[in-house]
């Protein structure tokens, strides 16, 4: 029997991660060089904003599932009790208010705990996948794992860089120990880093012990990033490293075809307006740094430096074009993994050491980027043992599992 899944959503249009995840396990996808269909069944919805563009009802008639006014509604069916056997909360677009920090407050939390007084009050649950970040709040993120594990049931949250292709398919070898590592990328404060801070812990996750918690983070923009530089505050062959897996370099490459070393020319410091740097200490010693480089590059790439291998470590996650949004699928097919099995394949310890790298960096900039200690984001955990994104041997793992 396909497994019954109800989506409980902030909107439903062309192009929103609703759309993204839910139209591949509504129609399948192509996988490992076929089309794969999931065996779930989508039986109710739940879209909490419907605007211009709206697919929801639409989608409903074509494949023959409901619409619900609210999200007990939409878990119970119509009926008195949990009636699905897998949970999408996928609240990524929609008009919400901004908090002090910049934050857009997406009730991701209060669409989850709506899920858990149904759990609570029928007896039972089931898996849930929570797109992206748990929350914008630690604390909130805290408490949803929290309930997780309290009513024994399994999360996987996160986005789709972690389980994307990878140009070239790195993978740092389990327990190996990482010196330094760096990660590049692009976008705002707070959705699109989210997307780099998780992409580098799914990398420096498969050190020596794994995430054992962070010490303490600092978020510092415009020029204090170059002299942070010029300090030692991060590495610059990491960053030399990091920038010649991006295949999106601007300013001359992009004006005449020619290819440049933005930092050893100083062009990066000229495309750069607005730098961003997030500098996180881990308690094991391990210092990581994200930079922000809107204007000069356009992907996400990431370089390590490993104890006795004198060759720095680098790739770029890719991200094919828009549409159709293929790298969705790579983590559709985790979403369903975890629905057929009961089990999640990535630890959502992950989601939520990012959610408090994130929501404190955002402190420590509107405090004018002091040093922000963070006794509370002791969040331990290890990595998969096996590779978990597209490409890797892991992913015709799966398809034969499933065959």
């Amino acid at each position: 029997m396909p497994r019954r899944l109800a989506v409980i959503s902030s909107i439903y249009k062309y192009l929103s991660h609703t759309q993204h995840f839910v139209d591949r396990f509504l129609v399948g996808y192509p996988r490992s060089g076929r089309w794969h269909r999931p065996d779930v069944e989508i039986v109710s919805l739940y879209v909490d904003q419907q605007p211009e563009g709206d697919q929801s009802i639409d989608r409903a008639r074509e494949f023959n599932f409901e619409v619900y006014p609210t999200i007990a509604e939409a878990l119970r069916c119509g009926g008195d009790s949990l009636a699905v056997d897998g949970i999408l909360i996928i609240c990524e677009h929609g008009e919400y208010p901004d908090n002090e920090k910049g934050q857009k407050l997406y009730p991701r939390y209060e669409m989850f705990k709506s899920c858990i007084k149904v759990f609570e009050q029928d007896g039972a649950s089931v898996p849930i996948y929570n797109d992206k970040n748990l929350s914008y709040s630690f604390e909130k993120g805290q408490e949803m794992v929290s309930d997780s594990k309290r009513l024994n049931f399994p999360i996987l949250a996160g986005s789709s860089l972690p389980v994307t292709w990878r140009l070239p398919d790195l993978e740092l070898p389990h327990g190996c120990q990482i010196e330094d590592a760096l990660m590049i990328g692009v976008g705002g404060s707070d959705a699109m880093d989210y997307h780099a801070l998780e992409a580098m812990q799914c990398m420096i996750e498969r050190r020596k012990g794994g995430e054992t918690g962070v010490k303490a983070v600092q978020m510092v923009l415009g020029d204090q990033v170059w002299k942070a530089g010029e300090s030692g505050r991060y590495s610059k062959k990491l960053l030399e490293s990091a920038l010649s897996r991006s295949d999106s370099p601007k300013g001359l490459p992009e004006q005449d075809g020619r290819t440049q070393n933005l930092l050893a020319t100083g062009e990066l410091y000229k495309l750069v307006e607005a730098p961003v740097a997030y500098f996180i200490e881990h308690l094991d010693g391990l210092k990581t740094t994200l930079l922000m480089l809107n204007g000069a590059i356009g992907d996400y790439c990431f370089a390590a430096r490993i104890k006795d291998n004198p060759k720095l470590q680098s790739t770029q996650f890719f991200l094919p074009p828009t549409p159709p949004v293929t790298y969705s699928a790579c983590l559709v097919t985790k979403i369903d993994e975890m629905f057929q099995t009961g089990i999640s394949p990535i630890p959502v310890e992950r989601t939520l050491t990012v959610c408090g790298i994130l929501d404190y960096c955002l402190t420590s900039k509107k405090a004018g980027g002091i040093r922000i200690e963070t006794p509370d984001l002791r969040v331990q955990y290890s990595a998969p043992s096996k590779e978990q994104h597209c490409g890797s041997a892991q992913e015709g793992y799966i398809l034969k599992q499933n065959e």
